[in-house]
């Protein structure tokens, strides 16, 4: 049941209600996440509003990914976030130009990343780890919670009226 990849526009800037379409978020908790999380301060530009660069998107994309689906609180994903932003690792983004095509580009990008660093592979394969334990803890979170209703279910028609 993992949700997936946003496709970000080949932009510079984006709006704040660009943005709040994307994380499928209100302009309002993108303004306390804003609060919250130090990473993400979007600049301003001369009206005053607010203006999200790329990463801007993906860290907001990734706190919610933390909030919403690993059911992290405030200080566990600003910790998370902290940790991932200084181990280097890299948000799960899909750009509009790669998003389902498969062409030459697609080809030459996989040709460039065998040339990576030992180092790069193995945090990238701790991230598919990650990823594949989210899933995997999703899952049991799901059973778990039909196991739940299902017991209430039975204790309330055990019940006499």
């Amino acid at each position: 049941m993992g949700r997936p990849a946003v496709a970000i526009p080949e932009k510079l800037f984006f709006k704040i209600g660009e943005v709040c379409e994307l994380a499928g978020v209100q302009a309002h908790v993108l303004r306390y996440w804003e609060s919250e999380f130090p990473m993400l301060a979007p600049q301003k530009n001369r009206a005053g509003q607010r203006v999200f660069r790329k990463r801007d998107v993906e860290i907001a994309l990734r706190i919610k990914e933390l909030l919403y689906e690993d059911q992290y609180t405030i200080a566990g994903a600003k910790k998370r976030l902290a940790n991932d932003l200084r181990a280097g690792v890299k948000l799960k983004v899909v750009s509009s130009e790669n998003s389902g095509e498969d062409s030459d580009q697609g080809t030459s990008a996989a040709a460039s990343t065998r040339g990576a660093s030992k180092a790069a592979a193995a945090q990238s394969s701790s991230a598919v780890k990650t990823a594949e334990e989210r899933k995997a803890l999703r899952q049991v979170t799901s059973e778990l919670r039909e196991l739940l209703s299902l017991l209430e279910k039975g204790s309330q028609n055990s019940k006499p009226r």
